[in-house]
């Protein structure tokens, strides 16, 4: 059994994620409790919201492990792990060429990338190439390195997101062009298509290869943890067009790599919960995060339809403290559901919560 100096329950949290992900925890709630932290108030005194340069690995590990230390008493469902923000979306359009910029975001600590798009028209797509060699490639792997290397023995690195599908189109020549591509251009989409999968399957190949399992599964920010080699992927393109244009151009990609590995998790936003009963039947799909976005209904606050909508797929949401313990004290938390619950008061707090939550049965 793996063991966590900055998570001393982890032999009890491994076992009950499997009863989560083998969905045989119909009737039990999972949690992970958000307390005060001084590494997040600190990076939040030392950078604005907005952009940034690329900072230094060692500097973002040690702000990992600040964070993941100052949460080693609380006993939650978390398994601790660092996530590469800095490569989430920069990293696949850096290594063919484009231009990254970095920004920050003080309320999580998080410092993201996005690139510009990439070429001018598709009579540009056939310059682009994947090389290992390339230096955008090779921060990737020293980043892995030096979080894999602090991370020893104390937490996990967790995977991240993919680049995959209409998502990476729209690194190549933005979203506009992409969705009038889907009709104007599809052959040039479909080549696109393909070397999405090429290069997002030599990322994340790479990742399994440096960082290893952890207790035999993956760490995960969306999930905390999963059996086996799990991918995160996002049907985001698809939020803005019907279930139809999802089943032409969205499922097939992402089934295709989620068999490249053991499956995956992937979000869904507000405004794209009308793809729900489609998405909920890709093969090979763990788990949906269900994001909350202005101008439409919290998750929390329509679960029970979003329960029914989905099956017995694992759900992933966010919470807050008061109104969580409000629905509990109410039983009125549906089973085979992680709650991120925030603003906890204290560790304290978040322990006599969770012996609640441990005994919870929907």
């Amino acid at each position: 059994m793996t063991a966590l100096a900055y998570k001393p329950s982890a032999e009890k949290v491994f076992a009950r994620l499997r009863l989560l992900h083998a969905r045989r925890a119909q009737d039990r709630i999972f949690a992970v409790m958000d307390v005060p932290s001084h590494a997040l108030a600190e990076f939040q005194s030392r950078y604005a919201d907005g952009f940034c340069d690329y900072p230094d690995p060692r500097e973002r590990i040690r702000f990992w492990d600040r964070l993941l230390a100052e949460r080693a008493s609380v006993e939650d469902d978390a398994i601790p792990s660092a996530y590469l923000s800095e490569l989430d979306q920069g990293l696949y359009g850096g290594v063919l060429g484009g231009a990254a910029q970095f920004l920050a975001h003080p309320e999580s600590g998080w410092i993201s990338s996005m690139v510009s798009p990439l070429l001018n028209d598709w009579s540009e797509f056939d310059r682009l190439r994947f090389d290992p060699a390339h230096p955008w490639f090779q921060r990737y792997l020293r980043q892995l390195d030096v979080f894999t290397a602090r991370a020893a023995g104390k937490f996990g690195v967790s995977h991240f997101i993919l680049i995959n599908g209409l998502n990476f189109v729209f690194e190549l020549v933005g979203a506009t062009r992409t969705y009038l591509s889907l009709d104007e251009n599809p052959d040039m989409v479909r080549r696109a298509l393909d070397l999405a999968l090429e290069l997002n399957v030599a990322v994340q190949e790479t990742f399994f290869q440096r960082v290893g399992l952890l207790e035999g599964g993956t760490a995960s920010n969306m999930v905390q943890w999963i059996p086996g080699r799990v991918v995160s992927e996002s049907v985001d393109p698809f939020h803005m067009t019907s279930v139809a244009y999802f089943e032409r151009w969205g499922r097939e990609p992402v089934e295709q790599v989620f068999r490249r590995f053991d499956g995956g998790v992937l979000h869904i936003h507000g405004n794209g919960r009308h793809l729900l009963e489609a998405v909920a039947t890709i093969r090979g799909l763990k788990a949906i995060y269900l994001g909350d976005d202005k101008g439409f209904p919290r998750a929390i606050e329509v679960l029970e339809s979003l329960r029914r909508r989905t099956g017995d797929l694992p759900l992933v949401l966010h919470a807050g403290y008061r109104e969580f313990v409000e629905r509990l004290d109410r039983h009125q938390l549906p089973g085979g559901v992680f709650f991120q619950v925030s603003e906890v008061p204290d560790v304290a707090a978040a322990n006599r919560l969770m012996d609640r939550v441990r005994a919870y049965r929907a």
